[in-house]
This record gives structure tokens, sequence and C-alpha cells, in this order.
């Protein structure tokens, strides 16, 4: 049924199929090709006819439509979806050149009949053994990536653990030189109070020693400015004894 709605010429289905006198059937499109004039030269049998006697096969016509419908039908019953869209036949095949699913009908058009056609089915698994290996190499990098990956966080987590033993160590040591520091601080101030406390007393005892001297000189400059100031005869007794008294008391300072 497929071959009687194919056209000789295009090798695909017969579009407004016409007959000739000769009883073979063609596209218009294609047989117009062969015109002479007002004579036809048919491409099967040679025979020349006139172009006058084509006549249209509307019979032909449906027998196209009906066979493109069962095809569609077929085609859907048997996977779903693989249907050429031009010719409404099942995606069976599978052209090299342009890398698309074709049908029988695309596979005997001009388009593709220099073209290397495969079944679709062994093109798909050539595809799929290539697209296993690219994935073998793709899950092997992936792989190594996740070990890089692993890898570096794990020596991550190390470097931070190093980091927090180093940061526990500096605020212990620095805690010891604040205690020391500070010890050393209390000490040094307090032998500084001790020290002002002894500059006091020192201060004290001297002020306390000197403040006596004063008092005793203090006393002797009365004395000796109450004999001056008594007559010539009461003055002069004991004068010795009053220059002695001055003088051992300025010695005693």
């Amino acid at each position: 049924l497929q071959e009687e709605a194919t056209c000789p010429v295009c090798l695909e289905y017969f579009t407004e199929p016409v007959t000739l006198e000769c009883g073979h059937n063609f596209c218009r499109a294609c047989i117009s090709q062969c015109w002479e004039g007002s004579d036809i030269s048919c491409p099967r049998c040679g025979e020349t006819v006139q172009q006058r006697n084509l006549r249209p096969n509307r019979q032909l016509a449906n027998v196209v439509k009906i066979t493109k419908q069962l095809n569609l039908q077929a085609a859907k019953g048997a996977g779903g979806d693989g249907v050429c869209e031009r010719h409404q036949e099942a995606l069976k095949l599978f052209c090299e050149e342009d890398q698309t699913p074709i049908c029988v009908v695309c596979d005997r058009s001009r388009a593709h009949r220099a073209h290397t056609v495969v079944p679709i089915e062994e093109a798909a698994q050539e595809y799929k053994e290539r697209i296993q290996a690219h994935l073998k190499t793709l899950r092997e990098e992936r792989e190594k990536l996740l070990g890089l990956k692993t890898t570096g966080e794990r020596n991550c987590r190390e470097y931070l653990k190093q980091t927090q033993t180093e940061r526990q160590k500096i605020v212990s040591v620095f805690h010891q030189l604040r205690q020391f520091l500070e010890e050393q601080e209390r000490l040094l101030l307090a032998q500084l109070e001790k020290l002002d406390k002894e500059i006091v007393r020192i201060q004290n005892k001297n002020v306390s020693k000197v403040s006596k001297q004063i008092s005793r000189l203090s006393e002797l400059i009365s004395e000796m400015e109450g004999k001056c100031q008594k007559p010539a005869s009461e003055f002069l007794q004991d004068v010795r004894t009053t220059l002695s008294r001055s003088h051992v008391g300025y010695k005693s300072l």
C-alpha cells in the first residue's frame, strides 16, 4: 500500500496525483518536468502521451490519505510520537550525515538518497555506547573532584583544629603573663608604699631632732641675750662660763 502511494519520480507520497494514458501515476509537479511542448514522455515506460490527456486520480489521492493515516496510527501504536511530520511515517531510520531520524519515505527521497542511513535502534545503541563512555569519564572526573573536595574539607578541619589549639595556647600564655605582671605590679607598689613610709618616718625623725635643737638654741640665745642686757659688773660675773656654754651649745648641733 505504501509503495502504491509513492511517486516513482520524487519517491515521496503523491501530491495531486495524475494518470497518464499509459496508466502510470505521478505527482502533477513531477510529470510537469517531462513536458516537451504539448507532449509528455512517461518516465516509467518512455511512451509519449498528450499533455491534455492528464487525468487527476482522486481515488489514488484518497489512497494516499488513507495510507498516511494508517502509518500514523501504526507509528503511534508502536512507539508514541516517533512519527515523521512530513510523511506521517514511523521514524525507523537515522541519517548519519544530517544526524536526524527519518522515515522510509525520506530515505528514498533526493535529500537522503546518497546519505548513510542505518536502522534507528542500531544508531541509538551506537550513540548510547558513546554516551556511556563519556559518562564513565565524567563519573571518574566527578569522583576525582569529590575526593579532592573531601581531602580539602578534611585538611580545612585539621588546620582549624591547629589554629584553635594555638589560640588556646596564646590565650593561656597571655593570661599567665597578665597574672605575673599584676603580681609584679602589686609587689612593686607595695615596695614603693613601704619606701614612702620609711621616707616619712625618717623625715619625721629628722624634723623632731631639728626641732629639739632649735628649741635648745632658742633657750641659749634667750639666755645669752638676757646676759648681755645686765649691768657690766653683773654681766662679767661668770662670763667665761657663759662663753663656754655658748660654745658647747654650738658644738652640740
